[in-house]
């Protein structure tokens, strides 16, 4: 990979990362309720799930997935009850105000590592859009292996920057909610983003 294609490719890793959707969602969400330092545990299992979605895409898999009816049908609903999952419990969060750090409803490093991993890898649009874009930036008479590991460094390590602002804009946000009724509307305010998020993927089509 030349110099002038990977900073083109990191133009285009920028304008994805930045991108608003169930990963920004996720990032603010457990920006708001644990920290950034908590928070990073999710952006992590993001940046696995990512790794994932681009070795499938690399392997070949991805084009099966993409003219695949029922594999496709499958993931993508498996995305968008994981979405509702996450919409539903947002929304019945207590309304109370929270202690960074704390481990509690699911804040643990394991469970938000494990929340961000699922909602890149189970993301059918990830594998559709990659496959669609990175043949633009591989070059076929190149070895294809370290095109292909410089991808997923340039993409994870801004993704790393964009969702870890996310988070931090999210968690300035925790000394200000302290009345019950700020935070049941945040909350249910980031419950129906996951929910709309989920809708969007629900009407996400394979191309013909």
């Amino acid at each position: 990979m030349t110099l002038e294609i990977w900073l083109a490719f990191l133009v285009a890793a920028i304008l994805i990362s930045v991108s608003p959707g169930a990963g920004a969602v996720a990032c603010m969400t457990t920006g708001m309720r644990y920290g950034y330092r908590r928070g990073i545990w999710n952006i992590f299992g993001m940046q696995v799930g990512i790794a994932l979605q681009l070795a499938i895409v690399g392997a070949g898999l991805g084009a099966i997935l993409a003219t695949s009816t029922v594999a496709f049908a499958a993931l993508k609903w498996l995305g968008v009850a994981y979405l509702c999952w996450l919409g539903w419990k947002q929304w019945r969060a207590p309304a109370e105000p929270v202690r960074v750090g704390e481990e509690h409803g699911g804040g643990t490093r394991t469970a938000l590592f494990v929340q961000g991993f699922l909602v890149n890898a189970t993301n059918p649009k990830a594998t559709v859009f990659f496959l669609a874009v990175l043949p633009q930036f591989i070059e076929a008479s190149r070895p294809l292996l370290p095109q292909y590991l410089t991808v997923v460094a340039t993409l994870t390590a801004v993704d790393l920057v964009v969702m870890s602002g996310y988070t931090v804009f999210a968690a300035k946000f925790l000394a200000l909610l302290r009345a019950p009724r700020q935070i049941r509307f945040v909350n249910r305010l980031f419950g129906g983003l996951f929910v709309g998020a989920a809708a969007l993927l629900a009407t996400f089509k394979r191309a013909a």
